[in-house]
This record gives structure tokens, sequence and C-alpha cells, in this order.
């Protein structure tokens, strides 16, 4: 007679990030996967920690001592905002991942749990393996899409893959006596947080500290650059990028005032997607635009077809749901008075209101 199968249960517990042995087992574990974004990886989560003086944590779930679902999460704390368990801090993707045949309903309970402990009334989930059915959570499937499409296979190619009215912006870019320069070095890293300082004080939104974009090109190494785009040596138009897997993801960029005359921005996206091809990418992520936004219209116009990204939202019995998404009727006033800020104010208050966002 056959003994009865004895089915061995998953357990959860919270990864011990300060120990080299322990993050080389989860990026052991992301390698394997084919859901891994950049956001999953311990250097995301320890970049986030030193910018923004924001706690990285992760949970794990094991069987037979080997990790078969994954969270990370950042614990972010903002006096305006309140607390929040964010997977991935400061990114667009994160969430759960699992093994196949896993079950993740025991590493979302155990970040509940985690959530509690921690005064947290709120978590999301950026991707990953959803709650479907759990209580106190709510899932959204349409609110944002993803752009991600193929790298063509020379320059020309490349240019002829644009639709014809954004490719004719593209040619004014190239018509325009602009400087490309690709590095990480301080004088690139200076370049781009001036340029996007600027950018997204215009927008009305507070800018992330200049720590946290240091912190993610130091911890990515060659993973991650600056392209920047300058006119009679200013720079107008930079972008800091991610490489993963084989596709480039144009992640904090922007242009001052002057790009939009000179087509500098244009110029910044089709000079990235010639950049990634030549040290060997094959896909162009254009990341993540809430639905039938200004932003989402522009990928659109780049030949790029909106995917619906599914996240996830859990609040704490008896507290009110954080709302911090800066296209929120809500805070349509600070935005307008934030645009109207001096430079300079808005740079040295930003970062004390950006780092609590998540």
């Amino acid at each position: 007679m056959n003994a009865p199968f004895l089915r061995v249960r998953d357990t959860q517990r919270l990864a011990n990030l300060d120990e080299p042995d322990e993050c080389a087992r989860i990026d052991a574990f992301l390698a394997g996967h084919p859901e891994t974004t950049p956001f999953h990886r311990p250097a995301w989560l320890a970049a986030v920690a030193k910018g923004t003086s924001n706690r990285a944590l992760a949970l794990v779930a094991e069987r037979n001592g080997e990790i078969v679902a994954f969270l990370p999460l950042s614990a972010v704390h903002s006096p305006l905002f309140g607390r929040l368990l964010a997977s991935s801090g400061f990114a667009v993707g994160g969430g759960v991942l699992t093994a196949a045949g896993t079950d993740a309903s025991g590493l979302f309970a155990a970040a509940e749990e985690l959530a509690q402990r921690l005064s947290s009334p709120t978590i999301e989930l950026r991707g990953g393996a959803l709650p479907q059915g759990r209580a106190g959570w709510q899932i959204k499937d349409r609110s944002h899409c993803g752009f991600i499409a193929p790298l063509a296979a020379d320059d020309e190619a490349q240019l002829l893959a644009i639709p014809r009215k954004q490719r004719a912006e593209v040619r004014k870019g190239l018509d325009q006596p602009l400087a490309v320069t690709v590095g990480t070095a301080e004088p690139d890293r200076a370049a781009h947080y001036a340029v996007y300082a600027t950018s997204v004080r215009n927008l009305g939104t507070p800018v992330f500290p200049r720590s946290l974009f240091d912190a993610v090109l130091d911890q990515f190494g060659e993973d991650a650059d600056i392209l920047t785009v300058s006119h009679g040596g200013t720079p107008v138009a930079s972008v800091l990028s991610l490489y993963h897997r084989s596709a480039v993801m144009p992640y904090w960029g922007g242009g001052v005032w002057q790009a939009r005359q000179l087509r500098a921005n244009d110029r910044m996206y089709y000079e990235l997607m010639l950049h990634a091809r030549r040290r060997g990418c094959s896909h162009f992520d254009f990341g993540r635009s809430k639905t039938g936004s200004g932003a989402y219209e522009f990928k659109r116009n780049w030949g790029f077809e909106p995917e619906p990204l599914g996240y996830a939202s859990w609040t704490a019995p008896g507290t009110d749901a954080r709302d911090a998404d800066p296209t929120s009727a809500k805070h349509a006033l600070q935005i307008a008075i934030w645009r109207r800020l001096p430079l300079a104010l808005a740079n040295r208050f930003g970062p004390l209101i950006a780092r609590g966002l998540g």
C-alpha cells in the first residue's frame, strides 16, 4: 500500500536584504522567472532606500528551502499622503511573482499583516499576480497601459517604422543643430537632473531627489544610462533609461520649454532607439501611461499599441484609500500653483514632497 501524498506547505517570511547571500538567492529566482521587471530586483529596492530614505522590504515564500514566490516592497512614509507599502516603490512594475503551481494567497496575507504592523493603511501592487476576489483589495485592469515594440534592424528602418506624422517630427529634430551624448558621469547626471527638474515643475509635480537617480545609476551599473540632447552646449532634453532582458525603458525623461520648438524630445527617443539597438537590445519599452492621457496618445503616435496593465490596492479596514495620483481632481489646485513656482523654490522643496509619493 502506497503512503498518502503529503503536500508541503509554503512558508512566508521577510527576506534579509542586508545579507548578500539572500539577495543572490532572490536574483537567481528572478533570473528564472519570465515576468521579472527591473523593479523586482534587490538593486532597485536598495536604490530607492538609499535615494529616498524609505525602507526596503521583501517577502518570500519558500518550499523545501527554495524560493517559490517573491514580493518586493518599499515602505513609503509621507506627512502629506500617509504610509504606503508599494511593490515596487517609485516604479511602474513590481508585484508578486510565483513559480509555476504556487498559490500566492499566503504572500498576500503576509503583506496585509506586514502593513498592519507598520501602521500602513495602503498596499499597492503594480503588476504581477493579483489577489482576485480577496477581501479588502481593489483590482484595476484598465487604468494604465504599457507600450512595448520591437526595434528595427537598422537606423533607416527604425525611422520608417515610426508613423508618418510622428516621423515628420523626428526628421525636423534631425535637421536641428543638436548634439547627443550618452553616459553616467557627473556631467551627464547634472544635465539630466537640471532638465528633468524643469520638466516636472512645468507639469506641476514635485521633482524626486537627485539622490534617487544617482542611486539607481550606481546600483544598476551597465544596466542604466543617461542620453542627453543639447543645443548650443545647453541640455534641452534628457532621459535616464533602464536596460532589462534585451529591452530598453526610457524611465525618467523630459525637456525644457525650448525642446518643443527644437523637436528635441522626438530626437531624444529616436536616438535612444538607435543607441539601444547598438548595445544589443531588441525591444523598446515605452513604460506605462494612464489610459487616455496625453502621454498615452503620444506613445500611440509613435506606433506603439497599448497593453492594459493589472494593478491592485489594499486599504485597511476603517481607513480611507490613499490618493497621491497627480491626475486626481483633488490635487488640481496644488498642481496649478506648483507650475508657477520659481524653479529654485520648486527644486528646494520638491524632493521633500516627492520622496513620500512612492
